[in-house]
């Protein structure tokens, strides 16, 4: 962000926001309560809106606060309809993030002391391989790890505190997890007080068991759903980390966040005939290459085994006593998954080296060949899969590449000691038949793209789309028990197979790589978890009910939804490592932080009768109420409308809570990252209908998502310093300066984009907004009276740009509404002044505009917008004031401002094109003598031949203007009309010319005439247009008086001609001291007044402000005056001041200009400003 020149006006908007904040502070403006008459609040009535409680392990930054902005838009909005507002906004502390960094700390000054001193390491860069798997993605899952994005500089926690700028003696507070939970939630709550957040604090509150009243809420929750079968125990495959010994859900990850298990076919290759070196040892046992893959329908075409030969291998024991050969890091997945002797250790036998494994002899299931070789191939990833691949060469681009490689390659073949006979004879196979490519399809377009080794990285990627893609969806099986069977149909069933013959097993492991908190690599386990059971049939059924009365306000983000609800199923809920509540029933589990945040929306309505204004909720509270209260009966009673409880809860104290409760739900809009549709939206909306499953009406009505944000178009990142925090940016550009950039930033789910350039006008704007409300209070020159043509304009202008902001605002486009509500009306505005001109702006007109901008501007800059208010006059504050009613706009005077505005800018454009004009070749140069005059022709109706071609296209148009009308049949249908047969040359250009216009408008361009007057237009804004020309005078005339000339000439499109009237200069002199104006030689023309010239004097002079009176003054002695000394106490001595009514004659022959009788041979004297006579 480049250095600002000076920071006053930001500190003048920062000053407004301190004292607008006391204001509502001091009147309580946001805190609401249900109507003590215990009525159901209904759409019309309340709106409730929140926000997923930010994790509270730092400060809010910007892109927070763009998600949060919307959220506040929407309710500024909607309190201006009328309706009850509640914004709550509590703080996230449950899961593994806050303990991991709180025990790194801890164990940093255990390690290297307070304040630690860290060894100074090398960096070290991965080697980057490339073959893996290819995969049919599935596009509804995030692409990168957003808590990835969130870690700033620096390997060890202490560094990455330190970043934040905290010293070594506050960072070692942190060592202890308490310290975080009372650290960052008031420094967050104090950051969105600044930004003016229409919050209600009473309701605020921290998760997990150091807050009881929620911890009890939360216990309920999974008490209810445990009873109606929604939680269940078992066995599941799910992310682990084995160093926290628990699963790794989103949340708790550093990097890896949305990967989920990977399941693989895992093929045994067993070895056959000899083992020599290092694998002798194993003589007499049975050895396995296991291969992890994703097409086990193509195991009938391997023709050898893949391994690299400098990667590091295991020869693990398993508990069925095979010994099988993969990487170390599979083999720890597969400790995980039930496959060793002993859970999570792996039995390993001997290390080794893809080169101690090359050239093994192998029985491959279902290979046409009954024995493979193992041979080399480079480019094997360690991270992916088990580092043994299986070779299919007819369906494999890469996998022929490499093998047709060592087929012709002896020297490669000698390097790893790979001899003839374990290639030369092994061809690809074909298995499957693809339309378009064959039964050996990677061979053939291996040919088509001309690849000519497996090193043609970028060809090979291309060709594997091809292949799979392809082969997946439309190959169909040339070979075995399944042949001619689709490839989808017949792959199920082949694994089925292979798994029930011992062949092949089934072994999972991350998608991706995914890193806990704690700093160590998750393997996939099969373990014992409690879990919910999402994607279980009639639950799924009823979320998808749900799905589809939600507003979701974008049709990507609902297809999101939709995607989701096909493949999320179980979800592990427990942990025995973090913060959080405990469950139930099995207290010895903590409930993970995704599953505990899924219907806390409903704790809210109660929240603030509870929490006894503290974030814990320990103290006192308005009810006298303790948590140890607060049963599952009366938490039904409260929100699931159950019986009365047997509780020592006064009746009416549950009464109350009710009421709350019943009054603002449902949740009318939940506004997020769309990162969170996969997890935690869906998660919501399957668990409202797990607890509401009778009552609809309690189901989230309404879901916006947002994209990312970007800080001035890149990824915000505290590691490269493009990074902002809410408190950051709010002492940059001002609360308000920000909220209208964030607001300008974008709608879509699309990445948005914030510019500090956008903020520093905003800045400029909003300053010179409310100086031009004090200006216009003060203005004494406004005109009252009865409306003209420009005010009703302006009022209609006004009603139209209101309506639509309104629309936007409802539609929740904040950009849109700040185009129409801010941009726009702002351009309403100066349109009017400018066209207003010497008449001046109507009082009247003015005074509502100001009311009308600062309500429509409020939801987005409200302390600008409360100070404004404030300057008006008005009683009360503007976020109580209603949403103005737009009166009836009448569109036929907009067309007729826009038609005027359309002509002076094309009058405009041709009056440039004459100034530039080069004189036609050969021809003298002429010097340009601008144009004084012009007279506009107006065509009342087109001619007669061009009406019968509207007519006739009106006809062919159908009443649809994307109906295609094609030229050759307009033309055939010309030709029958004997009206145009004199004007067929005229004729297809006309037509191609209406198209366009229809193309980009509709069809009322058709109309052979307008619905208003033309003329009556521009003769009522002669004024205006003589002065935006810069012309002496203006005609007026019809495009008839032309002749055939006028055809140019349509309805809506007047032309202009320009001429130059004769005149006569004259020397014109000020006399004032210190104005910066001296002599012009101005144009006198014949019967000019002195209206005339002082207007043109004022064109000429810039130093003559718009508005200023100016005089002119004549020698009384022409013979003498010009000759005395002036004397400049009296200025106006000798001097007559030339009357308004007097007229100047020119004689061009002799070059001179008269006043009456009067020759004006020493020109005339001007002065600037009232005078008084000496």
């Amino acid at each position: 962000m480049s250095e600002r020149k000076g920071t006053f006006k930001v500190e003048f908007l920062k000053d407004i926001e301190k004292n607008v904040q006391a204001k509502w502070d001091e009147l309580k403006v946001f805190e609401v309560e249900a109507p003590e008459d215990g009525s159901k609040g209904t759409s019309d009535e309340k709106y409730l809106v929140t926000f997923p409680y930010p994790y509270m392990n730092g400060r809010l930054h910007l892109g927070h606060t763009f998600t949060i902005s919307k959220c506040e838009f929407a309710v500024g909005f909607q309190r201006l309809k009328g309706k009850k507002c509640l914004f709550p906004f509590g703080f996230h502390v449950s899961g593994m993030p806050i303990k991991a960094c709180a025990d790194k700390i801890a164990r940093e000054m255990k390690m290297f002391g307070n304040p630690p001193i860290f060894p100074v390491e090398e960096e070290t860069i991965p080697e980057v391989v490339e073959r893996e798997e290819f995969v049919i993605k599935d596009k509804s899952k995030g692409k990168k790890s957003k808590a990835t994005a969130k870690q700033g500089a620096g390997k060890y926690q202490w560094q990455i505190m330190k970043s934040l700028g905290m010293t070594d003696l506050e960072i070692a507070q942190f060592g202890s997890t308490d310290h975080w939970l009372e650290y960052f939630p008031p420094l967050c709550m104090e950051d969105c007080k600044r930004m003016g957040l229409h919050v209600d604090w009473r309701r605020s509150f921290i998760t997990t068991d150091v807050s009881p009243f929620y911890d009890s809420f939360v216990r309920w929750q999974f008490t209810r759903l445990k009873e109606r079968n929604k939680i269940k125990f078992g066995k599941r495959y799910t992310i682990f980390s084995p160093l926290d010994g628990q699963p790794c859900m989103d949340h708790d990850r550093a990097s890896g966040e949305g990967v989920g298990p990977q399941e693989y076919t895992l093929v045994k290759m067993k070895v056959v005939g000899e083992m020599k070196g290092k694998l002798a040892k194993l003589k007499g046992e049975k050895v396995f290459l296991v291969a992890a893959t994703l097409r086990p329908e193509t195991m009938y075409g391997q023709t050898n085994c893949w391994v690299r030969p400098d990667m590091k291998y295991v020869a693990v024991r398993l508990a069925s006593k095979e010994v099988w050969v993969c990487t170390a890091r599979a083999a720890r997945n597969m400790a995980y998954q039930g496959f060793m002797a002993t859970e999570e250790v792996v039995d390993t036998v001997m290390e080794l080296v893809g080169q101690d494994i090359m050239g093994l002899a192998l029985s491959a299931p279902l290979a046409h060949y009954k024995k493979i070789y193992t041979l080399p191939m480079l480019t094997i990833k360690e991270d992916k899969g088990t580092g043994v691949v299986t070779s299919v060469p007819s369906d494999s681009p890469d996998d022929w590449a490499a093998l047709r490689d060592l087929i012709n390659k002896q020297p490669l073949r000698e390097k790893f000691g790979v001899t003839d006979e374990m290639v030369l004879p092994f061809q690809p196979v074909p298995i499957i038949d693809i339309p378009g490519y064959g039964d050996l399809a990677a061979v053939t377009v291996v040919d088509q793209l001309k690849i000519q080794s497996q090193n043609d990285k970028d060809k090979l990627a291309e060709a594997k789309e091809m292949v799979y893609m392809k082969g997946f969806y439309e190959g169909v099986m040339a070979v075995g028990d399944h042949k001619g069977k689709s490839v989808q149909d017949a792959k199920p069933l082949i694994r089925t197979e292979l798994l029930s013959e011992g062949l092949a097993v089934v072994y999972k492991e991350p998608e991706k790589m995914v890193m806990s908190r704690s700093g160590e690599e998750c393997v996939v386990s099969l373990c014992d978890q409690w879990y919910i059971d999402y994607g279980e049939e009639e639950w799924r059924a009823l979320t998808q009910q749900a799905v589809d009365q939600l507003n979701t306000f974008t049709d990507e983000v609902k297809k999101n939804f939709n995607s989701t609800l096909d493949w999320l199923k179980e979800h592990a809920c427990s942990r025995t490592y973090g913060l959080g509540s405990k469950l139930p029933w099995d207290e010895s589990w903590l409930i993970e932080s995704l599953s505990d945040s899924t219907i806390y929306m409903s704790y809210y309505t109660v929240a603030h009768l509870l929490q006894g204004g503290t974030l814990k909720g320990t103290g006192p509270n308005a009810l006298s109420i303790t948590a140890d209260q607060m049963t599952p009966e009366v938490w039904d009673y409260i929100l699931l409308a159950g019986p009365a409880p047997k509780t020592t809860i006064p009746m009416a104290s549950l009464d109350k809570m009710k009421r709350e409760f019943e009054y603002w739900y449902p949740l009318d809009l939940r506004v997020s990252g769309k990162d969170l549709v996969p997890n935690h939206l869906t998660y919501a909306v399957y668990n409202h209908v797990a607890m509401w499953p009778e009552s609809k009406d309690k189901w989230i009505q309404g879901i916006r998502a947002n994209g990312h944000l970007l800080l001035n178009s890149e990824k915000m990142s505290k590691s490269t310093g493009n990074f902002m925090t809410l408190t950051d940016a709010i002492d940059a550009f001002s609360a308000d300066g920000m909220r209208l950039a964030l607001a300008d930033s974008g709608d879509s789910v699309e990445d948005a984009n914030f510019v500090s350039g956008t903020a520093d006008a905003a800045i400029l704007r909003l300053y010179t907004l409310v100086e031009w409300v004090k200006e216009v209070l003060a203005d004494k020159t406004l005109r009252d009276g009865e409306d003209t043509f420009h005010d009703k304009v302006f009022g209609n202008e006004m009603h139209l740009k209101l309506k639509e902001t309104g629309d936007n605002y409802e539609k929740l486009l904040f950009k849109e509404a700040l185009k129409t509500g801010f941009f726009e009306m702002q351009g309403v505005r100066d349109k009017y002044r400018e066209l207003c001109g010497e008449m001046g702006m109507s009082k009247s007109l003015l005074l509502r505009y100001l009311e009308v901008q600062a309500i429509m501007l409020s939801p987005i800059c409200p302390h600008v917008c409360e100070h404004v208010w404030s300057l008006l006059g008005k009683e009360g504050i503007i976020l109580n004031a209603a949403w103005p009613v737009a009166g009836v706009v009448d569109m036929t005077v907009i067309q007729q401002s826009e038609y005027l505005m359309e002509a002076t800018r094309d009058f405009r454009l041709k009056l440039k094109n004459l100034a530039n004009a080069k004189p036609k070749k050969g021809a003298a140069p002429t010097l340009a003598t601008p144009p004084t005059h012009a007279t506009v022709y107006v065509a009342k109706c087109y001619p007669a031949w061009q009406c019968v071609v509207l007519d006739t296209l009106r006809e062919m148009y159908k009443g649809d203007k994307n109906t295609v009308v094609d030229n050759k049949a307009v033309s055939v249908e010309m030709g029958k009309k004997p009206e145009v047969k004199k004007f067929m040359k005229k004729v297809m250009p006309f037509v191609a010319f209406m198209k366009e216009k229809v193309a980009l408008s509709d069809l009322s361009v058709l109309d052979t005439s307008l619905p208003w007057d033309e003329m009556k237009v521009l003769s009522e804004n002669i004024s205006y247009i003589v002065t935006t020309l810069g012309l002496e005078g203006v005609d007026l005339a019809l495009s008839s008086d032309l002749g055939e000339k006028g055809e140019d000439c349509r309805p809506g499109a007047p032309i202009i001609a320009f001429r130059t009237e004769p005149s006569v200069t004259l020397q014109l002199t000020n006399n004032q001291p210190f104005t910066g104006l001296f002599n012009t030689a101005c144009p006198i023309l014949q019967g000019d007044t002195v209206k005339n010239i002082t207007r043109r004097l004022a064109r000429m002079e810039r130093n003559i402000k718009e508005g200023t009176p100016v005089s002119l003054y004549r020698w009384t002695d022409p013979v003498m005056g010009p000759r005395t000394m002036p004397d400049m106490k009296t200025p106006l001595a000798g001097l007559t001041q030339v009357m308004e009514e007097e007229t100047f004659n020119i004689t061009l022959e002799k070059n001179i200009v008269n006043l009456g009788d009067l020759t004006l041979e020493q020109g005339l004297i001007f002065r600037v400003g009232q005078e008084n006579a000496a």
